[in-house]
């Protein structure tokens, strides 16, 4: 197939054209900055715009499956200003991505958005699904609902749209994990609160081996791309500590003095979302990291 791909540089998007490119499909990305613009076998860039409406409409031709992972990093100090950046990036661009397929004829049967599970209420016993019609009443769940919004329209012009609900990405080339893996090894790692608070995590290759399984598979619908097997947050330090040969000598932080660092941001620290991953599995997929410990020593042994 033809896949066109938005944030086709970043975090997620690297793997995935890996993982995509050795299957022998053809990739046509979208990037802001032209010096990016690449064009190779099976490879080629196209320059966008969103904040100023502007698209290379050849990007579309031939295409059959979009995927659209672009948005602001939200692990950024949220002023009210980055807080319209985060929401903009994921919904400006799918604006300018559905006038595109509105108006240029194509063959695009398939729309696949990243989302997020911030969407999700706080839980520490309850196991929530993709069934679940609670939501919580936050910044991220609001952006999450405005994401997933954007992303629907698309049905409107028939093709099957697609929803990762993505939860903690467990990569050692970015994200959250190489954040959490510093203070660790500077001998000042810490679990965060009581550290009881449920992460939902995925490792990069299930996650990126997910959207493939999802392009090939046409799957339509809300999926949550999260383990079958959520930890806590004292787990995942500790496990992170052993993987490391380094010991926690420091008492867990207070969530006043993260919040006194980070502002709102500090949210995602003491978040407590406990997912099940049923879904996707009924569908016949299988995860290669099915618990904490070999996730994190597959990254850092």
């Amino acid at each position: 197939m033809k896949i066109l791909i938005t944030g086709a540089t970043g975090l997620i998007g690297t793997e995935l054209v890996k993982v995509l490119l050795a299957k022998g499909h053809t990739i046509n990305y979208l990037t802001t900055s032209v010096s990016k613009i690449e064009s190779k076998p099976n490879y080629h860039g196209f320059y966008w715009n969103p904040q100023q409406s502007k698209i290379d409409e050849n990007c579309i031709f031939g295409v059959d499956v979009i995927v659209h992972l672009a948005g602001a990093n939200i692990a950024k100090r949220w002023t009210n200003a980055y807080k319209q950046e985060i929401i903009e990036s994921r919904t400006l661009a799918s604006e300018l991505l559905y006038n595109l397929v509105k108006k240029k004829p194509n063959q695009v049967k398939q729309f696949v958005s990243a989302s997020g599970t911030a969407i999700y209420p706080e839980s520490f016993d309850k196991v929530y699904d993709e069934t679940t019609t609670e939501t919580e009443d936050s910044f991220l769940s609001n952006v999450v609902k405005k994401w997933e919004e954007s992303a629907d329209r698309f049905q409107v012009l028939g093709l099957k749209v697609c929803k990762l609900r993505t939860g903690i990405v467990l990569s050692n080339l970015g994200g959250a994990l190489p954040e959490m893996v510093k203070p660790i090894k500077m001998g000042f790692g810490a679990a965060m609160g009581n550290g009881e608070q449920i992460q939902s995590w995925i490792h990069i290759y299930d996650l990126v081996t997910m959207f493939s399984f999802a392009i090939e598979n046409q799957l339509k619908g809300v999926y949550n791309a999260v383990s079958p097997n959520p930890t806590n947050n004292q787990d995942l330090t500790t496990v992170i500590a052993k993987t490391l040969k380094k010991q926690l000598f420091l008492p867990n932080i207070p969530e006043f003095v993260m919040k006194l660092l980070l502002g709102e941001m500090s949210y995602l620290l003491f978040s407590s979302k406990n997912l099940s991953s049923q879904k996707i599995i009924d569908e016949g997929f299988q995860f290669q990291f099915l618990n904490i410990k070999e996730a994190i020593e597959d990254l850092y042994s």
